[in-house]
């Protein structure tokens, strides 16, 4: 496992209706900044992302913002915190901020989020990449999800090993023992249906 230097974080422009939501990103963010890693994030200002990116910003901790042109104005783009890189696409918004990374956590959020979410799912069950992808399921907010994940296995359109491709934890202190303890993709999730 290669040692944690930069995060990337997929979560929510709005804070949620559960303030667990916002007390945990807080949370991650102070022990990502504890711990000197950087976090790459969407580069809100609002949100779960204003909120992690403050908590690592006044832990003293780097962040870095990747934001699109076009969201610039309205996800209110954070040019408070850290560095903001501007893309042209939320193509390459989404390479950016894993190509800058060594794992994923995914917080509470919308179908951005899990557009995000599924997206590193799938360039790691295709072997682009082997990174830690950590989801936090904060109060069973992303049980859902999980639930998807065992109707696609069920379904017979996957393999039971894509359970492996994430790690699902309750909160932020259970997040770098996650991170150190993800399972290596197995090349059986790509070719079991070839």
């Amino acid at each position: 496992m290669v040692e944690i230097q930069s995060l990337c974080v997929f979560c929510g422009s709005k804070s949620g209706a559960n303030a667990a939501y916002e007390a945990e990103s807080r949370r991650l963010g102070t022990l990502m900044a504890e711990r000197g890693v950087r976090l790459v994030y969407g580069g809100g200002r609002i949100g779960l992302m204003g909120a992690i990116a403050d908590a690592v910003a006044d832990g003293g901790g780097d962040v870095v913002g990747v934001i699109p042109e076009f969201l610039l104005h309205l996800e209110v783009g954070n040019d408070q915190a850290g560095e903001l890189i501007v893309t042209d696409t939320m193509h390459t918004r989404k390479a950016k901020m894993f190509e800058l990374s060594d794992a994923a956590v995914v917080l509470p959020g919308g179908i951005g989020t899990m557009d995000e979410t599924i997206e590193v799912m799938t360039w790691k069950q295709l072997r682009q990449h082997d990174k830690p992808i950590v989801v936090m399921n904060i109060e069973g907010y992303w049980d859902s999800f999980v639930g998807l994940i065992e109707s696609i296995i069920g379904g017979g359109f996957a393999h039971p090993k894509i359970r492996d491709l994430i790690s699902v934890v309750d909160g932020a202190d259970d997040v770098f023992d996650a991170l150190a303890n993800a399972p290596e993709p197995d090349d059986e999730v790509l070719t079991s249906h070839l």
